[in-house]
């Protein structure tokens, strides 16, 4: 139902067709491929193909999954970003995310795109907008407090689930509980008492509101040429962390490593399309070339920038490149940061909920806490009388700090 069909469009000496069957969409092209008029199928074919329908095409190909990309003479642009959140508080994960943009008709050498405006027809900055936009932004932004007038985690769950049903293809009301979102992010609960039992999803909104939230980023991903991607996250539980710390000296070292982990997941999937990466600052560090070295050994490393704004290096594995850019608050400069950010707060938050369902059902009076370190000797003093009883490990349930 999103076009007629067929729909024919002739320029520059090319003249395309795509017609619309219930076995699928195909496209046909005749003459030179104009690079413009490829870019116009493609987002046809993308809007199709998002109601998981088959595309086949004489110039692109079968699209399965959902999304497939199209490159073209200049190359395309694999856009990431990476963030944490919970890297201070003594109870819960340390939860570190990603999310990449595939972006086959922008030009790496001009730089970072401007995704919000990009995305501008479903997307904004701010919590509240009268268009009803999705706000994507710094995390600690858009967490409401308690006892305001809706959910505190309604922006933070509207922008990653929307985001994440857009990336797979899939209906946006399929992520049921949390444990179905975990497993499509890629994120191990850890096997503890208190990790055990399911939250409802949404926690803040509606069936309905979600499915017109995903499908306004559908299209505006449709209109500004996203080609796919996609959002990940690692929750990092105390005992790791803990012995993380134990080993390398420092919190900064376990959250470099999760950090990393991610570079090296998006180098794989994307080894042929050099993958700019946007990192938030590991703390007040300029410096990252002899960890990266240490990381990745096999890889030759160059530095292009160690400032106070930004640290910048070009990694090459295998005649595979990937660049590397840290820099502070980069959630507020680059969307994929901010969504990361969001993702991995939303992670830490239902977890934490988890946490908080557990030991409320043995302690009905219990004030919920989110694990920060005034208020988490507070929870530990009230709780201490179920770990007593339940025998429950503390080491597994306090972070050092």
């Amino acid at each position: 139902g999103v076009i007629d069909s067929p729909a024919r469009w002739t320029t520059h000496g090319t003249d395309a067709s795509l017609s619309v069957a219930p076995s699928g969409v195909r496209c046909a092209v005749t003459g030179g491929v104009h690079a413009a008029l490829l870019g116009k199928i493609w987002t046809w074919t993308l809007a199709l193909a998002s109601t998981s329908m088959r595309v086949s095409s004489s110039t692109v190909g079968p699209v399965e999954p959902v999304f497939r990309t199209v490159r073209y003479a200049w190359g395309m642009l694999v856009y990431a970003g990476i963030d944490e959140a919970g890297y201070g508080p003594m109870l819960g994960p340390l939860c570190v995310a990603a999310s990449v943009f595939v972006l086959p008709d922008a030009r790496p050498d001009d730089g970072a795109p401007n995704l919000w405006r990009a995305l501008n027809r479903a997307v904004c900055r701010r919590r509240t907008d009268r268009r009803r936009r999705i706000a994507v932004d710094d995390s600690k932004k858009l967490k409401q407090s308690p006892g305001g007038s809706s959910h505190p985690l309604r922006h933070l769950e509207r922008g990653v689930l929307s985001f994440a049903a857009a990336f797979d293809g899939v209906d946006a009301t399929a992520v049921r509980r949390d444990a179905d979102l975990f497993e499509r992010l890629g994120v191990t609960v850890p096997p503890h008492r208190w990790y055990g039992g399911e939250v409802d999803v949404p926690v803040g909104g509606t069936d309905a509101e979600r499915r017109i939230a995903s499908s306004r980023v559908r299209r505006a991903f449709a209109d500004a040429g996203v080609a796919g991607g996609l959002v990940a996250c690692e929750a990092i539980d105390v005992e790791a962390f803990n012995d993380g710390v134990a080993r390398q000296g420092t919190k900064s070292s376990v959250n470099f490593g999760a950090v990393v982990r991610h570079v090296d997941r998006i180098w794989r999937r994307w080894p042929e399309d050099h993958p700019r990466v946007v990192i938030d600052r590991q703390g007040g560090r300029t410096h990252y070339r002899e960890e990266l070295q240490l990381v990745f050994p096999d890889a030759r490393l160059q530095v292009l920038s160690e400032t106070p704004r930004l640290s910048r290096y070009r990694l090459v594995r295998a005649g595979s490149p990937i660049t590397l850019s840290f820099q502070p608050e980069a959630e507020a400069g680059h969307l994929p940061a901010a969504l990361a950010s969001m993702t991995a707060k939303y992670v830490r938050e239902l977890l934490m909920l988890r946490l908080n369902q557990f030991f409320s059902g043995l302690l009905p009076e219990l004030k919920p806490t989110a694990g920060y370190v005034q208020d988490a000797r507070r929870y530990l003093a009230d709780i201490e009388p179920v770990l007593e009883r339940e025998r429950l490990p503390r080491d597994r349930l306090i972070r050092c700090v």
